[in-house]
């Protein structure tokens, strides 16, 4: 099961926070016990809370995980006037933090959410124990990229008319797919809602292309220096971050680590979901009994 926690973030945007798990831990109306550590999970572009749920059940076990829908994902508002910078992704995680009662928290991430957890704990390190970092480049990705992506949205066959088609187009016909992968072709199904012509992205696309315009023009190594806590680098063999760059940001990294999932790509924790959870639970277990 899930359960929903309203959060609000920066400029009043009103954000869904979820626990998954059966049942969940706590009461949202009722302070986290004191002997609970925390975990705040932030997907990547595009992504939604719902990607971490397989990650979060199992934390659950041990922890009080939580899944952020970031300003413009998930069902988490979308204002037309929202800002969409790096200090409003970094300000709602710190207000999810703050408000569900997670910290001193662990901060998992993928990609853009890497980003924002790193930012956060250079930010706010009394805040942060831990953070997981998985497959986010720290240097600038050039603005020959943002053109690409507006590109490849305008290439997206909408509206899908059915999930299997969505499955197929993102799994198989994408031209950003090398080879068939049905896990990416999973990942976007989670991502589409029902619209009277077919099925549909839950984001707007110009929303998506305003937050990543607020990263890839610059590199992030400087912030990363200042992230105080252990941290553990994480990659897909074949994901976006290449090994010599996620190796010289372990060596950045006051306190890094480094991990890698084979056959996996960018998607780590949606690829191989136990190769994922064995990389990461040494990590959990000696950041939380430190």
């Amino acid at each position: 099961m899930a359960r929903r926690i309203d959060v609000t973030g920066a400029g009043g945007v009103r954000l869904a926070a979820w626990e998954f798990g059966d049942p969940p831990k706590t009461d949202p109306a009722q302070p986290v016990p004191e002997d609970t550590p925390g975990v705040l999970l932030l997907h990547g572009l595009m992504g939604r809370a719902s990607h971490w749920a397989s990650t979060a059940r199992w934390l659950s076990g041990r922890h009080r995980a939580v899944a952020l829908d970031q300003r413009g994902h998930g069902q988490s508002d979308k204002p037309p006037q929202a800002s969409f910078t790096r200090e409003a992704y970094v300000e709602d995680a710190e207000a999810a933090l703050e408000q569900l009662g997670l910290a001193p928290a662990v901060l998992i991430g993928h990609a853009m959410g890497a980003l924002t957890a790193w930012q956060l704990a250079a930010k706010r390190p009394e805040l942060i124990r831990g953070l997981v970092i998985c497959d986010m480049r720290a240097s600038a990705l050039g603005v020959a990229t943002q053109r690409e992506w507006a590109d490849w949205f305008k290439a997206w066959p909408v509206p899908f008319a059915t999930l299997a088609d969505v499955r197929k187009w993102f799994g198989e016909d994408d031209p950003w797919v090398e080879r068939p992968n049905p896990a990416r072709g999973e990942f976007y199904v989670e991502v589409m809602h029902e619209s009277p012509d077919g099925w549909r992205p839950v984001f707007d696309y110009e929303q998506m292309l305003r937050s990543r315009e607020t990263w890839v023009y610059d590199a992030h190594w400087e912030e990363l220096a200042q992230v105080q806590c252990p941290a553990l680098v994480v990659r897909g063999l074949d994901g976006e971050l290449g090994r010599a760059e996620a190796q010289e940001m372990v060596r950045v990294l006051p306190l890094g680590e480094y991990a890698e999932v084979a056959d996996a790509g960018h998607l780590v924790h949606y690829d191989q979901p136990v190769a994922w959870r064995a990389v990461v639970e040494p990590f959990l277990d000696a950041v939380f009994t430190a």
